[in-house]
């Protein structure tokens, strides 16, 4: 059995999914690298075999119709052999020293009476045309170099989440919490980090800069304008995960700062889809807009009432033009969470 799988979902990636394996490449037979081929037209699906051909016992090459990046994990997942799960998007990369590292914590905690569950590491926004690249780090809130409880867990600042590029999750967890995200969707990798974390006991932090996370590539799910015209696949995610927090509430009584971070990052996906809402400048929009808000109402008045009262969320429902002006401050917080491009 291999130690980690990584899926890497792919639609017509030709022109940098090569850096992406080759980064992975490095791990050697503890890893499996499953190239998942989401319908490409172009010659992904050709490069993806050439890996497989080379490396027949480190890659695993799968061809599948065209069903989005959900559908892609979901595909990994099911492939997968690894005890633990992590997906590397196809135009980022992982750092060499650091990927030895998180093998190397692995193979420890595997070996060792405890079951690991998640293993959390830093990453970095590679941005074009940025000389200085921004880092993800979780020092402040998350013990390091050991297994921990969610007992354990400081605060977090606003706009600072243990995102998809974070994360390592125990295979074996994401099969039994039943994650399935939904095809033809994006924005999906909100609901991959945040449906497990019922079901994660033990974590591990590791103070590395693992994950380089590419933005400026045109076309970019990040992009703000592209983000905006996806917006209804925005409210969709958000939808499904005011659901799944509404029926776990009563289940996290008994774990509070679990069911606090879970709460603040709910917040903070809403108040995405509040402001992108309001800077598309439509009428429309902003109907959509109170409509989410209504959703969240009726579905669960107690986190309407968390969402809506507090800063952030009050901020995005003052009225009229300068009730607008105030949610500029949102906005920041939006930019530091998703780097626009």
């Amino acid at each position: 059995m291999k130690l980690l799988s990584v899926a890497i979902p792919c639609y017509n990636s030709q022109d940098y999914m090569r850096k992406c394996v080759d980064s992975l490449l490095v791990g050697g037979e503890d890893v499996e690298i499953l190239i998942v081929d989401d319908g490409s037209t172009d010659d992904t699906a050709a490069i993806a075999d050439e890996y497989m051909a080379s490396y027949p016992s480190i890659v695993k090459a799968i061809h599948k119709e065209n069903g989005g990046h959900g559908s892609a994990v979901n595909t990994g997942l099911e492939h997968a052999t690894g005890l633990y799960f992590k997906v590397v998007d196809s135009d980022d990369w992982v750092k060499e020293s650091a990927y030895f590292k998180v093998l190397e914590v692995l193979r420890d905690v595997t070996a060792g009476d405890t079951t690991l569950d998640m293993l959390i590491t830093n990453f970095v926004y590679e941005k074009a045309g940025e000389a200085r690249h921004k880092v993800m780090k979780y020092r402040h809130a998350l013990p390091q170099d050991r297994i921990f409880t969610w007992n354990e867990v400081r605060h977090f600042h606003k706009g600072q989440y243990i995102l998809m590029h974070s994360v390592i999750f125990r295979t074996r967890l994401l099969r039994e919490c039943g994650l399935k995200l939904p095809d033809n969707t994006f924005y999906v990798d909100n609901l991959f980090v945040f449906e497990p974390l019922p079901y994660v006991r033990n974590l591990y932090y590791l103070d590395v800069n693992f994950y380089r996370y590419f933005i400026g590539r045109e076309g970019q799910s990040v992009n703000e304008e592209i983000m905006i015209s996806r917006i209804d696949q925005q409210i969709k995610v958000n939808k499904i995960m005011m659901d799944y927090m509404a029926d776990h509430m009563d289940k996290l009584c008994n774990r509070r700062k679990l069911k606090n971070y879970m709460l603040n990052y709910l917040e903070i996906i809403t108040v995405i889809s509040s402001i992108l809402l309001i800077r598309s400048g439509t009428e429309e929009n902003l109907g959509k807009k109170q409509e989410l808000w209504n959703y969240i109402k009726k579905k669960d008045l107690r986190i309407y009432m968390r969402l809506r009262y507090g800063v952030l969320g009050n901020s995005m429902n003052l009225p009229g033009r300068g009730g607008r002006k105030i949610s500029v401050e949102g906005y920041k917080i939006c930019r530091r969470f998703f780097k626009f491009n």
